[in-house]
């Protein structure tokens, strides 16, 4: 499971709160997806290293089922990756640490 410091849970009281301001990366997930289990370390790493510059949450699709398609999240892991409350990159399925790493430094620039 990821980090509590690190990794936010949203969920449909807190999630635009959120995503409003700066750069955000959220995990849409379920304890059940291997692929999901897989990649939580990744996350934790890059939540880490891009600690005060890219903010990390995570759903729960299980439980968050209103954000979840609110995002056309149909498939798992999907990471939705938002500037100032705007998705501006979506990802779906496992990735690499370099991969996201790239990813969310030219979001940041």
């Amino acid at each position: 499971m990821a980090k509590k410091e690190n990794v936010a849970e949203l969920n449909r009281r807190n999630f635009d709160e959120f995503v409003k301001k700066g750069v955000v990366m959220v995990d849409f997930f379920a304890d059940w997806c291997m692929p999901c289990v897989m990649i939580a370390p990744v996350i934790d790493e890059l939540s880490e290293k891009f600690s005060g510059k890219v903010k990390f949450g995570k759903v729960n699709v299980e439980d968050n089922r209103e954000i979840s398609q609110k995002f056309n999240v149909s498939s798992i892991p999907n990471l939705v990756f938002f500037k100032d409350g705007k998705v501006v990159e979506q990802i779906i399925g496992a990735r690499s640490f370099d991969e996201l790493e790239k990813g969310l430094k030219n979001l940041v620039k």
